[in-house]
């Protein structure tokens, strides 16, 4: 399922095997899919620019290690 969150869109996947419990469930944040796009933006950059650009895609890295 995709939801919209915060920074964007959710990835919610839940497999079940008739249990009250789900057998598998992940979850897959808005800030872990902007985070993919960053080697294309520092390519050519200089490195005081990185900085700049890590805080325009607004990630939170506690929200990535997941």
């Amino acid at each position: 399922v995709r939801i919209e969150a915060g920074r964007g869109e959710m990835g919610i996947f839940i497999m079940g095997n008739d249990n009250v419990f789900p057998w598998r469930w992940k979850i897959r944040p808005a800030d872990f899919n902007n985070l993919q796009v960053l080697p294309n933006l520092l390519k050519g950059r200089k490195v005081a620019d990185i900085f700049v650009i890590l805080g325009s895609v607004d990630v939170v890295m506690g929200s990535v290690d997941r």
